[in-house]
């Protein structure tokens, strides 16, 4: 589905066009097209290709979807996969913009995402002393969006994180920490999977040699991996600090295993010696003579409680019960 098709010379807005009038607008000097499409079809990504001229491989990977984020060049041209991830409930969606660049045109293509671009355009459009820089701007500017929507998701998480590790030593919660834990490792994986194939990509612009639409825009790519640097250090610190918390919830476990254990061997420690007298005077000889004795009954009872109070008191001055 068509968005909005816009073109643009020397960073002012020119005028909104149908997509037939795509070619003639990109054969003029000093003019490129920025056309935005979210989800769109087989037969309206081939008719870009045909407009702009892309690359078919890239076309290939924009209709099949679920590509890794990467920045590739096909001759004087870009191709990048971005990961939208966006919190729905207690989830992550991921879905997916791909850009396709070229000296005079840009084409976004959205993906499975409620997040739009608007914006990006306005925000480009109120300043055309940038925009005329061309579609390196708009790349780099499409790129940032993307990014700065990391980092609210980043301050969710570490949120989430402090709030189980305050729950990791309160009795009676370690089976609910360890689900919580997994499930936010998993989400911390999610979005580790966007940024770092992104990062190692974005480096390719902004030292060395970069494609020519990034020639003019270096210092902005190079914040956009400065960004993207930051947010991978805070995923791998919560990573650590998941793994670390999961470590020792698993020792909280088999503390609480070790204290049960203790009190049930300290309980039976007592009824062993209350079996042991019973089992003595259980026994059928003929010459017994406590059982001929008249407060035998009360002193054989008196003597198995004394005996299991004892030990009753050593194992709760010991910490066992």
């Amino acid at each position: 589905m068509l968005i909005n098709c816009v073109a643009y010379q020397d960073g002012s807005k020119l005028a909104d066009l149908p997509v037939e009038q795509i070619s003639d607008y990109i054969s003029r000097p000093g003019c490129f097209v920025w056309v935005a499409m979210q989800d769109a079809s087989s037969e309206e990504l081939e008719e870009m290709r045909q407009e702009f001229g892309l690359h078919e491989l890239a076309v290939e990977d924009a209709q099949h979807g679920h590509q890794r984020p990467k920045i590739e060049e096909y001759g004087n041209s870009m191709f990048a996969v971005l990961h939208l991830v966006e919190s729905v409930g207690q989830d992550l969606n991921v879905g997916e913009v791909d850009v396709f660049v070229g000296p005079n045109y840009v084409l976004s293509v959205r993906n499975r995402s409620t997040q739009g671009f608007l914006g990006v355009r306005d925000r480009c459009e109120r300043e055309p002393h940038l925009l005329k820089r061309g579609s390196g701007f708009v790349l780099y500017a499409l790129m940032d969006a993307v990014v700065d929507r990391y980092f609210p998701i980043i301050d969710t998480l570490e949120s989430e994180l402090e709030t189980i590790e305050e729950q990791i030593f309160v009795k009676g919660t370690a089976r609910t920490n360890i689900e919580r834990l997994y499930d936010l490792k998993r989400r911390v994986m999610v979005l580790k999977h966007a940024v770092a194939p992104l990062l190692e990509a974005a480096a390719k612009l902004h030292g060395g040699r970069v494609p020519q639409m990034c020639a003019g825009t270096q210092e902005y790519f190079r914040d956009v991996v400065d960004h993207l640097t930051r947010i991978n250090a805070s995923i791998e610190s919560i990573r650590d600090t998941v793994g670390t918390a999961i470590h020792v919830n698993l020792s909280m476990v088999a503390i609480e295993e070790s204290e049960v254990t203790k009190r049930l061997a300290a309980w039976a420690g007592i009824f062993a010696v209350a079996t042991a007298f019973a089992g003595i005077w259980g026994m059928n000889f003929d010459w017994m003579p406590e059982l001929k004795w008249k407060w035998g009954y009360p002193l054989a009872l008196g003597l198995i409680a004394s005996t299991c109070g004892f030990v009753w008191w050593r194992f709760r001055r010991s910490g066992w019960l």
